[in-house]
């Protein structure tokens, strides 16, 4: 239910966005979500369905680019996904540790 919020404040950036450059409505806006930022990226393309209708983003393509979480191994550094119930890096079997990458959540581009 969160998503809800966090999407009309995406709508209401971009028309604002849009506002300040003088255009029209608001063509596309282009979102980066990772799978373990909190949000879920198919609840805000549902709710913008929603959200949008009556305003600047009435038509705007909802591109949402999404990002699964890696972990990195303490011993060769390389960046993988985790497999279920294992923290193993698939190159050398050193352990995993977790990093920033899966947490990201912001506005990429919006095209108006």
């Amino acid at each position: 239910m969160h998503e809800y919020p966090i999407t009309k404040r995406i709508i209401e950036i971009a028309e604002e966005l849009a506002k300040e450059n003088n255009a029209g409505d608001v063509k596309q806006i282009n979102l980066v979500v990772g799978d373990y930022s909190g949000y879920v990226a198919s609840s805000i393309d549902l709710y913008f369905g929603i959200i949008a209708k009556d305003s600047m983003c009435k038509n705007a393509v909802l591109n949402i680019e999404r990002v699964k979480p890696k972990l990195k191994c303490t011993g060769c550094g390389k960046l993988f996904e985790r497999k279920p119930f294992s923290f193993e890096c698939p190159d050398c079997k050193g352990d995993g540790s977790p990093t920033d990458i899966g947490k990201e959540f912001y506005i990429k581009s919006i095209e108006v």
